[in-house]
């Protein structure tokens, strides 16, 4: 089964890249979009593993999405993406996964 990412962004450009660097990791599956508002109705209507916040997001807007998730699901992993790469990018996320999975174990 595929760990599933929700990437959420500003810029088109950029999260089409982060789409594109996530989905070729063959245990991945990325879906993006830049409105707030349509990433709580995916987050709503999938099973995600793992949220990612991309650059430019406002901090009122990104206080409300996290909300939105916790809510929905409390132990939903959230992290922030500035930017650096794609050698970054995959190592946020295998931290990320890595943290989820050892709150799992207990």
């Amino acid at each position: 089964m595929k760990t599933k990412i929700l990437t959420i962004g500003r810029h088109p450009e950029i999260l089409q890249t982060l789409l594109r660097l996530i989905n070729q990791n063959p245990v991945w599956e990325g879906i993006g979009t830049i409105d707030e508002k349509e990433a709580v109705q995916l987050f709503l209507q999938g099973k995600y593993d793992l949220v990612l916040l991309g650059g430019g997001i406002e901090e009122e807007v990104e206080t409300k999405l996290r909300a939105a998730f916790t809510q929905h699901n409390p132990a939903i992993v959230i992290i922030q993406h500035y930017g650096g790469g794609s050698g970054l990018l995959t190592g946020e996320i295998f931290e990320a996964l890595a943290k989820k999975n050892k709150q799992e174990d207990y």
